[in-house]
């Protein structure tokens, strides 16, 4: 059979056609699926599964056998019902469609449904393709309609697909984006004809619509702290690389640059850390004792899983807590970390209820976030509403002196992130750990309690989740007495 193009090789070509011929002809040189990517698929295809109960007399087509279910789809047409996943084959173009449901006499309706929480640009060139390849086939397309998820839908009691997905008409935006698809299309068959691979600049279109899976093989070629890790926005950083200046260190001394871009130029060339004692004093001065520093970490899945919440709604289903009563004690650790499938969100707020106290400071990094965990916790039990104002008064960002770029290490590059930071000021890290950031402990705690993980399996995890967790809050105590001690 001859190379085809698909709808996801048709939309890969278009953000790079470097990508597309790779992908076409060295498919063994694309890097590996990985955990994060295959979670979000897999997210999409659980979406896929309710939304096709919006159409209950719908007929499944099975996708194992590709010829099988492109010569099943055919014959079913005439049973003018629903078919999900139908392939369509025409010439050297191919697309399988979510929903392609009747109206009218003769007329078909493309319904593609996604997991995000509205219509992307992406999102109309995909339908575009869909629509000119069902028309090459001789079917008549009326309408073109995006399906996508109601992030407004509060789960009570069985999930309800009608209150979940919204549905809007994007046949004109389609009609548009089908204006010069056949001259794309034939663009990009000639990539995939191609003997040589297409040299491509890199650009902004390594990273979007989505991040490129050859971004890293492409970007390799830049410095160590190249100008893509100047903190600010990528119209500059790309202006620069277009200017031939690929290391910050070689930004010339009349380029205009932020304050937090002119420190990162200097500590690049000067390999000095920027300190200011003042500033950080006065932070120190922010803390009072006892101190609690806490973590949550957070599932938010497309499709919730527990009353009284929303799709992707940040849910905690573990904290750390270290306590330091103060300045002379050692910390107490206390954690929690939800077991089985029980919703674990009363028990998370009678245990933090229990465990913070009416005073001292409560230290989060990034504390917007866990501020906004405690908040929807409260929104959905209602009954903590007058404790969760006591504790909001009492919470302290110790991301604040990094963003100000109060310290700055050359290492951390353009993020002021928790591990970023304490590789920097003391040496530690994550990267001997089995869980090294928040997407892996979401993505590992989901697979072991409502996948088939193995009683070992679950165990391992567990422990691999309760060390990590508790790295962050041990971390947070690190670092803030390295600012003591900076600060002097």
């Amino acid at each position: 059979m001859p190379q085809l193009l698909s709808k996801s090789k048709y939309l890969s070509g278009l953000q790079c056609p470097k990508l597309l011929w790779t992908m076409i002809n060295q498919p063994g040189s694309m890097p590996a699926v990985d955990t994060v990517t295959q979670f979000v698929f897999d997210q999409g295809h659980l979406v896929g599964e309710y939304a096709r109960q919006l159409f209950p007399d719908g007929i499944d087509i099975p996708q194992d056998d590709f010829m099988g279910n492109i010569f099943a789809a055919k014959k079913l047409l005439a049973a003018r019902k629903p078919l999900f996943e139908a392939g369509i084959l025409s010439g050297k173009i191919y697309s399988r469609v979510d929903i392609l449901n009747p109206v009218n006499e003769d007329e078909w309706e493309i319904v593609e449904m996604k997991s995000s929480t509205s219509v992307k640009d992406v999102h109309i060139d995909d339908v575009a393709f869909q629509k000119c390849c069902c028309e090459k086939a001789g079917l008549k397309i009326r309408t073109c309609k995006l399906g996508f998820i109601n992030n407004q839908y509060v789960k009570n009691g069985e999930i309800d697909p009608q209150e979940l997905f919204l549905l809007e008409d994007i046949s004109t935006r389609v009609e548009e984006a089908g204006g010069s698809i056949e001259e794309r299309v034939y663009d990009l068959l000639e990539v995939i004809s191609s003997r040589t691979c297409p040299e491509v600049i890199i650009g902004q279109h390594c990273l979007e619509p989505y991040e490129c899976a050859l971004r890293a093989e492409c970007w390799a070629f830049l410095p160590e702290n190249s100008i893509f890790d100047l903190r600010g926005g990528k119209t500059k950083r790309f202006s620069l690389y277009q200017q031939g200046i690929m290391s910050i260190k070689d930004i010339p001394d009349d380029t205009p640059l932020s304050r937090q871009q002119q420190i990162q130029r200097e500590c690049v060339i000067t390999g000095n850390t920027h300190v200011d004692k003042e500033e950080i004093r006065l932070f120190l001065d922010t803390l009072k004792y006892p101190l609690y520093y806490l973590d949550f970490e957070t599932i938010a899945p497309a499709i919730p899983i527990y009353d009284g919440m929303r799709p992707y709604q940040a849910t905690p289903f573990q904290f750390s807590l270290h306590i330091v009563e103060n300045d002379e004690s050692n910390p107490a650790h206390h954690s929690f970390l939800a077991e089985e499938t029980e919703d674990p969100r009363p028990r998370i707020l009678y245990q933090l209820q229990s465990l913070l106290g009416s005073e001292g400071s409560i230290i989060a990094y990034h504390a917007g976030f866990e501020e906004g965990v405690l908040r929807e916790l409260v929104e959905a039990f209602p009954e903590y509403t007058d404790w969760l104002r006591g504790i909001l008064a009492r919470m302290v960002d110790l991301l604040s002196p990094f963003s100000n770029f109060h310290y700055y290490h050359a290492s951390q590059k353009d993020t002021a992130s928790l591990k970023k930071v304490l590789s920097a000021m003391t040496g530690k890290g994550y990267e001997e750990m089995s869980i090294g950031d928040g997407m892996d402990a979401s993505i590992a705690y989901a697979r072991i309690t409502y996948g088939s993980a193995t009683d070992e399996e679950i165990a391992r995890v567990r422990a691999d989740l309760i060390e990590y967790c508790k790295l962050d809050t041990e971390g947070m105590i690190w670092v803030v007495d390295e600012l003591k001690r900076l600060s002097n």
